[in-house]
């Protein structure tokens, strides 16, 4: 499935942090302290799911703006 604008706002910001996607899950499980995972993280990105602790958290840690 292709990247939905957040998704690829997501991965370009982690290749600009030179950071991996591990590194982001474990950032927003420490500060949600809710389950996430490489598979939630992926239907984030593709736009199949779209929890809003989760999208603030992301936005948050890799400061970009949260879809609208």
């Amino acid at each position: 499935k292709e990247l939905c604008q957040f998704g690829k706002r997501i991965e370009k910001k982690l290749v600009d942090m030179n950071k991996k996607q591990l590194w982001l899950i474990e950032e927003v499980k420490k500060d949600t302290g809710k389950y996430f995972d490489r598979s939630y993280l992926h239907k984030i990105e593709v736009g199949e799911l779209a929890t809003p602790g989760i999208i603030s958290s992301i936005s948050k840690i890799l400061e970009i703006p949260s879809p609208k």
